[in-house]
């Protein structure tokens, strides 16, 4: 079985860097700490494959997204010809469609078939667009009650419904550890993993390093994904108790039990 590919994501991880360019800082860290790519064309001046990029989230204006929004479908549609040039730039061959959340004050029984249909327009059209450029459009299930209460799309099973009703091999899943208690996480990625193009993991349901104490078994996880030939990238979307580099001894522990 071929070993597991990992990233970083930087916006969670080398935080602790502060100077004035921080992101291109953080770039730079990961490429030092060893992070490198074989496949595709990559940052000039840090050696770096981009794996994945986010559609605009729109935080400052209290969104999370657009993709389930009702009513706001020509802003999704811009945020995702600016997120397609990015990654055309970045040579990035996959694009998170952030979804959302449920407008301030609705029910989230009541709207839920008119985001579920909104939803599924907007990814129609933008598997459109993307399979155009070669790139994969990727949703993903948030857990409502650990990250973000009002985030549309709460589980990976409502995903699985709306990927069976776009049915374009363009939009596909990624899929977040933090999703799962240790009492659910085998069933979902055994049945649903032929539907992921990126998995990223923090230990539940404190969101650190997977070495850290919380509820899952990463050494069970990673022996799932090697048993079910995943290829794709598992992003490190964790919050790091100490420093970034301090806090890799887990990914040294499966490297050695992979020699």
């Amino acid at each position: 079985m071929a070993p597991l590919k990992f990233c970083a994501n930087i916006t969670w991880l080398f935080t602790e860097l502060q100077e004035l360019q921080e992101f291109m800082q953080r770039m730079h860290a990961a490429a030092r700490a060893g992070f490198r790519a074989e496949r595709v064309k990559k940052d000039e001046l840090t050696g770096l494959e981009f794996a994945l990029i986010n559609t605009p989230p729109n935080i400052n204006a209290g969104d999370l997204g657009l993709a389930a929004v009702p009513g706001r479908g020509q802003e999704f549609r811009q945020g995702l010809d600016l997120a397609v040039q990015y990654a055309k730039a970045l040579d990035c061959r996959r694009i998170h469609l952030m979804v959302g959340r449920v407008p301030a004050g609705a029910d989230r029984c009541t709207v839920a078939m008119e985001m579920e249909d909104t939803f599924v327009q907007n990814l129609k059209h933008a598997a459109g667009v993307l399979s155009k450029e070669g790139i994969l459009g990727l949703i993903e299930p948030i857990n409502i009650r650990i990250t973000d209460p009002q985030y549309f799309l709460d589980s990976p099973h409502q995903a699985a419904v709306v990927l069976q009703r776009v049915a374009h091999p363009s939009i596909r899943m990624q899929m977040g550890t933090h999703v799962f208690c240790k009492n659910l996480v085998i069933c979902p990625f055994s049945l649903l993993s032929s539907a992921f193009s990126h998995i990223h993991i923090a230990q539940v349901p404190d969101r650190h390093e997977p070495d850290s104490d919380g509820e899952l078994s990463f050494s069970n996880l990673f022996k799932l994904l090697e048993e079910l030939d995943y290829q794709d990238y598992i992003g490190w979307e964790y919050k790091p108790q100490r420093s970034t580099e301090a806090c890799l001894d887990w990914l040294r522990r499966y490297w050695s039990s992979r020699n």
